[in-house]
C-alpha cells in the first residue's frame, strides 16, 4: 500500500453496504455498484474480495429465496407445461389442416358450380 491510499473496508462493512444496496433497490447489487458505493475501483474490489464477488455471482444466478431443488422443480414444472402446450398446439394444427383441406374441396366445388352456371345460355326476356 502506498502512503496516500485508503485502507480497504472490512468484510463486515462490505456486507453492510450489500444489505443497504439490497434494501434500496430490492435486489442484490452488482459488483460494480458495490465497488462504486465503497469508493473502490471495480478491479480493486474484485482482486481484494474474490469470495464476495463469487457470492454475488451465485446469488445473481439463483432467484432470491430459492434453493437448487426449488429451481429444479420449477424447471420440471415448466417442461411439463411446455409439453402440454406443445401437444395442444399440435392438435390445433391438425384441426386447422383438416379445415383448410375441407375449404379447398368446397372451393373447388363452388368454382365448378360457378363455371357451370356461366356456361348456361341466358334466354331472351319477354316484353
Amino acid at each position: 500500500m502506498t502512503a496516500h491510499s485508503h485502507p480497504l473496508p472490512s468484510r463486515t462493512d462490505v456486507h453492510a453496504v450489500i444489505d443497504s444496496l439490497t434494501s434500496e433497490t430490492g435486489r442484490r447489487p452488482s459488483v460494480l455498484a458495490l465497488a462504486t458505493r465503497l469508493g473502490l475501483a471495480n478491479t480493486t474490489f474484485r482482486r481484494n474480495y474474490p469470495d464476495i464477488c463469487a457470492e454475488l455471482a451465485a446469488i445473481a444466478r439463483t432467484p432470491t429465496g430459492t434453493t437448487a431443488a426449488d429451481a429444479y422443480s420449477k424447471v420440471q414444472a415448466d417442461n411439463a407445461r411446455l409439453r402440454r402446450d406443445n401437444r395442444d398446439l399440435a392438435e390445433q394444427l391438425e384441426l386447422a389442416i383438416a379445415a383448410i383441406q375441407r375449404l379447398s374441396i368446397d372451393n373447388g366445388l363452388l368454382r365448378a358450380a360457378l363455371h357451370d352456371a356461366r356456361a348456361v345460355t341466358p334466354l331472351p326476356r319477354r316484353r
